[in-house]
Parts: C-alpha cells; structure tokens; sequence
C-alpha cells in the first residue's frame, strides 16, 4: 500500500481547503472537503490554538486517515487560565490561576508526549510549565503546589482524574485573574514611574550605567527596551537631519547654476 503524508498546523476547527491544506492534499486527487469536515470535527475542542495534523492518503484507493496532536503545554495552559500570554516575569508576575482538575485536564491531553509514568508524575509536568509562565495553581506559586502533590495533597482528585469544573468555581477564577490583571498593572505603573526617575536622575551618564541601575533596581528588561534610549539613536537621527538639510541647500544651487549659462548666451 502506498501511502502519503501531508503534515499541516491548524487552528482548530477552523481548517479550510485554502493553504496549507488545501494546495498539499489537491494533486492526490482526494475529497478535499471531506479531509477538511474531518479535520474540524476532531480539533473543534482546540478552538484558537495551532494543532498539528496528519493526513495519512493510499494513494491507490484514495482513503485517509487523520492523525490529531496537540498543542503544545502552554498553549492548553493559556486556553484554561483564559489568558493571552503568560508573564515576561514569571518570578515577580502572576497572570492567572488555575485549579488541579485544569492539570489533570491536561496532562491527559498531553500524555502521550509527557515524560511522567504516571498520570501523578506528568501532573507535576504540567505544573512545571504554570511555574514558567507565572500561572498559579491552587491559588499558589506553581513550585509550591508540587510540594502539595508530593504529599498527596490532590491524590484523590488525580486518582479519579477529575477535569471538571463546577459554574461557581469558574466564576471565582475569572474574579482572581481580573485582581492579578490590576495588580499586575499597579506594578508596572510602579515600576514604570521609578524607571522614568533613575533615568531621569542619571542624564547625560553613559547607557551602560543607567542600565545597571535599572536591573539593579529590578526593572523588567521589556521596559528597559522602551524606556532607555539605545546608544547612537539621536547622532543618527541628527546626521539624517544634516543630510536633508545638505540635499535641501543642493536643490536651491542647482537652478542658480542652471541660469548662469543662459545670461551668457543672452551677451553673445
């Protein structure tokens, strides 16, 4: 049996007979839209995240197979917690929370491509990934909680993998990423204003110093970036200026010189 196979990254339910898919799967001669109502149909729980498939095609009989991944820990993450992104600080911000049955959830998602023997071991898997991206678990810093499942705190929960959530739970996490969205902003006003003062306070000293007085002032490296002015930026923008300016005194010559030799062929 002869096979092919046309790998692809979706958004999920959202496949179309458009590139990638399309163009890939059109000189097999198979039922486009069928692949594509297949497709759609088993990555609709994905809804807003890339999914990786697989379409498998006998070339002879013209019959597929589709093969669904997942997306990637974060991704499934950010879906949960009903975020965006995580946080470029994940050390001092904390963008969301998120409870255990979301864990388990998945981790039984992900497991297949988890290292964990036991549905245990890639829970702690997956809360690894909350601690990198400033996500909370159970209300606590990702680091704790694992503490927590050591001790067999959510054994029970994990046991008879739980994954769902109750109508006032999801309301009381929506309420607390609402309170770390503020606090979060609070923060950055903060640092923002203190920022703008060491900067301010150290004019005319070289970059490289108000950049260690920033980082020692904890500053986040993304403000830095649009706070600091990069060495060499106001030269350059000088020289463009001097540069119009040259071209500008250029243009004004140029019909002076132009009308010189008509006055002299008028003498003639």
């Amino acid at each position: 049996m002869a096979t092919q196979t046309i790998e692809v990254l979706i958004e999920g339910g959202k496949a179309t007979a458009a590139p990638p898919l399309g163009p890939a799967l059109g000189p097999l001669g198979v039922n486009i839209g069928q692949i594509v109502g297949d497709i759609n149909k088993k990555t609709s729980s994905f809804a807003g995240m890339q999914v990786p498939v697989k379409v498998i095609v006998d070339t002879d009989t013209k019959k597929h197979e589709i093969e669904i991944g997942t997306p990637p820990a974060s991704g499934l993450l950010k879906k949960e917690a009903g975020i965006e992104k995580g946080a470029a600080n994940p050390k001092k911000d904390k963008v969301a929370d998120v409870l255990i049955e979301q864990i388990i959830k998945i981790a039984k998602m992900k497991e297949t491509s988890l290292l964990g023997k036991t549905l245990k071991e890639k829970v702690k898997e997956i809360v690894g990934t909350c601690n990198s991206m400033g996500i909370l678990v159970e209300g606590k810093p990702a680091v704790e909680t694992i503490k927590d499942i050591n001790a067999g705190k959510f054994d029970k929960e994990i046991r008879e993998e739980k994954i769902e959530l109750t109508a006032e739970e999801k309301k009381k996490l929506e309420a607390e990423r609402e309170r770390l969205k503020a606090e979060m902003e609070k923060r950055r006003t903060e640092l923002e204003a203190k920022a703008k003062e060491i900067i301010s306070s150290m004019a005319g000293q070289e970059r490289g110093l108000i950049k260690a007085k920033l980082k020692e002032a904890e500053i986040p490296d993304e403000m830095i970036k649009e706070l600091l002015p990069v060495e060499g930026a106001a030269p350059a923008a000088a020289a463009g200026a001097e540069g119009a300016a040259a071209g500008a005194e250029k243009a004004e010559a140029a019909p002076k010189a132009e009308a010189k030799p008509a006055k002299e062929d008028k003498k003639k």
